[in-house]
């Protein structure tokens, strides 16, 4: 069998590593094996970083949706809730953003969420029989 040395290949997949370690710490940015350590190890903080950032955005959406509908005396969940039974189908992104640049139209919001919360409970105390008679106790 010929003997394979690798010479450009090596030598391109080395500086490419190199290169992605530009501005690590000491060896990390210097020597092949520290360095391909180093990436290995900062891609995978990227790849969980991205999928982290998700979960992140979403809560401070959710966190800047409450402390707006607080001053309109309604809680986050009753907001969302009120919402889904008025047929509003918006996204946090857009609620958040809406609460934070546009508060007249975020208030007109909350307040369709409100009455939407108020029908709904009207209508299940309607369906709910007025006095239910307790359940006769079973003597062993």
């Amino acid at each position: 069998m010929p003997r394979v040395k690798r010479g450009t290949k090596r030598r391109a997949r080395r500086k490419k590593i190199l290169k992605r370690a530009s501005g690590y710490f000491l060896t990390k940015s210097k020597l092949y094996r520290a360095a391909q350590q180093a990436v290995e190890r900062g891609l995978m903080y990227a790849f969980t970083g991205r999928k982290q950032k998700k979960r992140q955005f979403r809560s401070l959406w959710i966190v800047r949706i409450g402390a707006a509908t607080r001053p309109h005396g309604l809680s986050y969940s009753q907001f969302v809730s009120g919402l889904k039974l008025a047929g509003i189908d918006l996204d946090r992104k857009i609620l958040a953003d809406l609460a934070v640049k546009d508060s007249a139209g975020f208030a007109n919001l909350v307040e369709q969420a409100k009455t939407a919360n108020a029908a709904h409970k009207a209508e299940v105390a309607k369906k709910k029989p007025a006095a239910e008679k307790p359940a006769p106790k079973k003597t062993a």
